[in-house]
């Protein structure tokens, strides 16, 4: 009996062990230890980083990879939910207008928005894609972490932003357009508050569910095209965590204008929801491995009394 019981345990805890682990978040493999102001990123750098384009318009916005099944994106990206059949995601893509030999695209199958999203400045901009064939894990595509509801991304934290979005206002990314990358801080939501209501004659309201990044003087920030896309920050252990997603912003990287991006940390039941296998940095995380931990403390535990 308890020879059967030790193998029992034993298979659970490497099924567990084997899906856990079969690729993890926010670590990309090649990396070494809108963007306005960016420069260009290396190959594989950022394997989660996904060019969503419809079949008529071409690039439209950014995403990053979650799940071998989903990504996410922001809702104003996708203002027709119900017709996804014009939609094409590539993944592993590094350079728009050039051949990129490591990318593969996919269809859309679904798509899950809030139920109170009505526009980027009201808040709630998240978008669950959820693909029709399932991604192949390689170098140059792999998942991002992202943060559960405790994760904290403090003020002046150096995050970076990615996408394929104009490089300044009304200025598209030049052939053969190479995916850019910009450093930027966290900005209190104070900070940025008041940095907007600096101009009278643009009123915006930053909500609770928005996180700001960027300068005061302006200079580098996401633009056009880059909507939807991650913005990552590097966490005490080296892993990288999506902090926000690119919303929206008044021009691009002018005075007193930083980026605003859905703030993701409002949003992990709404995406562990919808998408319960998703890997999450924080509490949850640590609870998996926790659990991890216990299992495998059983299973030496039964090793020692077989022995007897």
């Amino acid at each position: 009996m308890w020879r059967n019981l030790f193998c029992s345990v034993f298979c659970c805890v490497t099924a567990l062990w084997t899906t856990t682990h079969a690729q993890e978040c926010g670590r990309p493999p090649l990396m070494e230890n809108r963007i306005v102001g960016g420069m260009d990123a290396k190959e594989g750098a950022w394997p989660w980083q996904v060019d969503i384009q419809t079949k008529t318009e071409g690039h439209i916005c950014g995403g990053s990879i979650i799940t071998q099944n989903w990504v996410l994106s922001a809702a104003h990206c996708f203002p027709k939910t119900y017709d996804v059949g014009n939609y094409i995601v590539y993944v592993g893509r590094h350079q728009t207008q050039s051949n990129n030999p490591h990318e593969s695209s996919h269809s859309v199958s679904r798509v899950e928005i809030p139920s109170s999203y009505v526009e980027s400045y009201k808040g709630q901009d998240v978008a669950l894609v959820q693909l029709s064939t399932p991604i192949t894990w390689s170098d140059y595509a792999s998942p991002v972490c992202l943060p559960s509801s405790d994760t904290q991304f403090s003020t002046d934290m150096q995050c970076y932003v990615t996408g394929w979005g104009n490089t300044k206002e009304d200025v598209p990314l030049s052939r053969p357009g190479t995916l850019q990358e910009v450093k930027v801080p966290i900005i209190s939501q104070s900070s940025c508050q008041a940095m907007y209501l600096s101009d009278p004659t643009e009123q915006v309201d930053i909500l609770s569910d928005m996180i700001c990044a960027g300068y005061q003087t302006g200079g580098k920030d996401s633009c056009q095209g880059d909507s939807g896309g991650p913005l990552v920050c590097p966490m005490t252990n080296g892993t990288w965590v999506q902090a926000g997603v690119v919303s929206f912003g008044i021009g691009c990287a002018q005075q007193n204008k930083p980026g605003v991006y859905a703030r993701l940390t409002t949003f992990s039941s709404f995406i562990k929801k919808n998408v319960p296998e998703v890997q999450l940095y924080g509490g949850a995380h640590h609870i998996q491995s926790g659990s991890i931990i216990l299992l495998v403390s059983f299973v030496l535990t039964l090793q020692v009394l077989l022995q007897r």
